[in-house]
């Protein structure tokens, strides 16, 4: 990714806790690039149409959120469905639906409100336990994401189940969702992330909160001596080089997660 999911209930993670049953619900995040000075209508489609009529035909919204700095007009958003079939068979019956497309026409009677989408879909790491909906209360979200070198996955996800999880509550930050990129990425828009990769949600009183937060999970010598360990039974770093992107997020008016 360059920078880089029912209205009522969705599955997030509220602490550390491994899931006793993983999640094996398919996710999708989508990215949306709105045209100039239409962002703020593509919000309004969302709000006034969009999640009901993604609702209608099963699909779960999770979360949708702009970042704090957008000069790419974002959109960024999740999506739960029982299954990839389910997925595409709901996709299908939502484009054809008339409220659909009566909302789509309404909107863009003064032009696209979209240059372009990508997404991806994900598969919920062991350690991102289900929880109800709920409202976090913090400022900011991070979405962040890590790819690995070839064949290190495993050891990242093992270093963030058996410590990281449990270091960044201890150091003030939130753990909210964790996923990995699915093995079929067939449907997908475009690819937003590689096949090593671990994407994640944190939330943060504020991006300065982050940043001291990071810091102090930094300098913890629990922390260095997981890494250190995690690196010497991997024979190396796990993430590639520039490897971790961070990016903060606010969720929209509409989000069921905020």
């Amino acid at each position: 990714m360059k920078t880089l999911l029912s209205l009522l209930t969705f599955g997030l993670l509220a602490s550390s806790a491994v899931a006793a049953e993983p999640d094996s619900r398919l996710f999708e995040m989508r990215v949306y690039y709105a045209a100039e000075g239409k962002l703020d209508a593509l919000n309004a489609r969302f709000r006034d149409h969009t999640l009901k009529l993604f609702a209608k035909h099963g699909m779960t919204s999770l979360g949708y959120f702009v970042p704090t700095k957008n000069p790419e007009n974002k959109l960024i958003y999740f999506l739960a469905y029982p299954s990839l079939e389910a997925r595409d068979a709901s996709w299908k019956a939502f484009q054809a639906d008339p409220d659909w497309k009566a909302a789509q026409k309404a909107s863009e009677a003064n032009g696209r409100l979209l240059t372009k989408g990508e997404s991806a879909f994900l598969t919920a790491t062991d350690y991102s336990a289900l929880a109800q909906a709920k409202t976090y209360g913090q400022g900011v979200f991070e979405l962040r994401t890590y790819t690995t070198e070839a064949g290190r996955l495993p050891d990242l996800n093992a270093r963030f189940r058996d410590h990281t999880l449990k270091l960044f509550e201890k150091h003030g930050m939130t753990n909210v969702c964790y996923w990995n990129l699915a093995a079929d990425q067939k449907g997908a828009k475009s690819a937003l992330v590689a096949s090593n990769t671990l994407i994640y949600l944190l939330t943060h009183k504020s991006e300065e909160a982050a940043k001291a937060s990071f810091d102090a999970f930094r300098a913890d010598p629990a922390w260095v001596a997981a890494k250190e360990a995690s690196e010497k039974k991997a024979g190396g770093s796990l993430t590639i080089k520039d490897g971790v992107k961070s990016e903060f997020l606010v969720p929209t008016d509409y989000s069921p997660v905020k």
